[in-house]
């Protein structure tokens, strides 16, 4: 009673002081009709801006019923066989037929074939009325037979118009009476992260069968090649799948289907696709040419560190640090030097290494493209004319006459170095072209051991100016030190390839 009477007492107070104030009543409620109106207002903002966003980005559909009738009949098994040496079931296979025939009394053992015939099943997409298949490479290669079941149950023999390892992508070619369902290539550079999608394929031989989910990451590296760019989607995909299209929400191929991720060999939710943005041009490429015509700029690269591009006087880790050039190549003409950091390639950053050789590989051979360098602590723009990739042979060098100089401890670095002579050459196994300052000793300790010099190893470069004796050494890291730099950068030569390295001065 006495909370319900405290209560009854504010609420007294509450009127009271209510009536004493009914002009401030009156305003205060001129205000809050007011806020009321603007209130309603941003509502209204709000609710459209939402609706603009929701026609950006869309919802959950309600259901794929209408994409999968439309886009089920652009899909197409595929099976494939071919003849692999030794019986059914290989070696043990063998060893227990021979050991069942030994038990029977040593009764003479029938021959046991020693080729069999193996099949493997796939998946496919129509890119073209007249009957071009895209699938990945790794569903054919070394097929004898290839099979086409189309989503009305015909079976068509295909032949390989082309196919291309590096990218894991094949083209194949089928005849038919008339025109067939074709899907349509999208534009996966235009897909984000969260994008609705759908896969269909051929999971293990169950025919036409669509699974939906949303993309998951962009330009995944999972080490299966040098142009790796991969979607990744949580979209079910199981073996089978593989050479099957990932669609978008208009219907459209934004991926082709080519692993997964799955310590059960089952789906896991972790896919992989290629990007239709690379897919196409190497699908263009078999149409016309039978092969992949990539471009080819004529340099080796590696990856630039936190130590690399503090020595190169870099603000950050951007690009690809030249680490050789072909000699003749389109590099070399355009004035390309070893050291160069590549910054942008055809007015595209090169945001790290593994970028530029999908890159360059996508340009159109003869093309005339800018890029941009970082050479000594400036930037430059370079013209340069591609050429088509192709194997090169480097032209050997005179060896230099020895210099005057002898073997000379430098603990700055951590190293013990000697000039270039014919005996340490033969020692080493050194390039009969190569010019520099050979490693003889690394202090155990020392930053060069953490790095990974090793005795054999030859500096041919300092901070981008070529050595030829330990004093040009101790010379560029005074240098460095006076400027006030706390790294150095050596290009190093060994079994033949070259690579950066950052030191720290001691």
């Amino acid at each position: 009673m006495a909370a319900l009477r405290r209560g009854r007492t504010r609420a007294m107070q509450h009127i009271v002081i209510t009536k004493r104030s009914s002009s401030a009543v009156s305003a205060l409620s001129r205000i809050t009709l007011f806020s009321r109106r603007a209130v309603r207002g941003w509502l209204l903002a709000f609710a459209a801006l939402a609706l603009a966003s929701t026609a950006e980005a869309r919802g959950v559909p309600e259901s794929f019923a209408d994409l999968a009738e439309e886009l089920l009949p652009t899909v197409v098994n595929i099976s494939t066989s071919h003849l692999v040496e030794g019986g059914p079931g290989g070696d043990s296979f063998e060893e227990l037929f021979r050991e069942f025939f030994e038990r029977r009394g040593g009764e003479d053992m029938p021959s046991i074939p020693q080729q069999r015939r193996q099949a493997s099943l796939g998946s496919g997409f129509i890119i073209d009325p007249d009957g071009y298949i895209v699938t990945n490479h790794h569903v054919v290669d070394g097929a004898d037979e290839i099979m086409v079941r189309l989503h009305d149950n015909t079976a068509i023999q295909a032949e390989v118009v082309g196919s291309d390892d590096k990218t894991d992508l094949a083209l194949l070619k089928v005849e038919s009476d008339q025109p067939l369902p074709a899907a349509r290539w999208g534009d996966s550079d235009a897909s984000r992260v969260g994008d609705w999608v759908l896969a269909i394929g051929n999971p293990f031989g169950l025919g036409g069968s669509l699974t939906a989910g949303i993309i998951s990451a962009r330009q995944r590296d999972i080490n299966a090649g040098p142009y790796d760019d991969f979607l990744q989607t949580d979209a079910s995909i199981n073996r089978g799948n593989s050479g099957g299209p990932t669609f978008n929400m208009n219907g459209e191929v934004i991926g082709v289907n080519t692993a997964i991720f799955s310590p059960s060999g089952g789906s896991v939710g972790i896919g992989f696709a290629i990007p239709s943005s690379m897919a196409r041009g190497i699908i263009d490429s078999l149409k016309e040419f039978g092969e992949v015509r990539r471009g080819w700029l004529g340099v080796h690269i590696q990856t630039l560190t936190d130590e690399l591009a503090e020595g190169l006087r870099l603000p950050n880790t951007n690009g690809a640090l030249v680490a050789s050039v072909v000699e003749g190549g389109p590099a070399a003409e355009a004035g390309i030097e070893q050291g160069d950091v590549i910054l942008e390639f055809d007015g595209r950053e090169v945001s790290e290494m593994r970028r530029l050789p999908r890159m360059v590989a996508e340009t159109p051979i003869g093309r005339s493209v800018e890029v941009t360098i970082w050479r000594r602590g400036e930037a430059k723009t370079l013209e340069v004319d591609l050429g088509l990739l192709d194997e090169t042979v480097a032209t050997a060098l005179p060896l230099p006459e020895e210099p005057e100089s002898r073997e000379k401890a430098i603990d700055d670095l951590g190293l013990t170095l000697s000039p270039l002579n014919e005996e340490l050459q033969q020692r080493f196994q050194i390039e009969a072209d190569a010019q520099g300052v050979v490693v003889i000793e690394v202090a155990p300790a020392s930053d060069a051991a953490e790095r990974g010099l090793r005795a054999g190893d030859l500096i041919v470069e300092m901070d981008q100016e070529p050595v030829a004796t330990p004093d040009d050494v101790v010379q560029h890291v005074e240098q460095a030190r006076d400027e006030g730099y706390r790294v150095v950068t050596l290009l190093v030569l060994r079994n033949g390839e070259y690579q950066w390295v950052a030191l720290r001065i001691g």
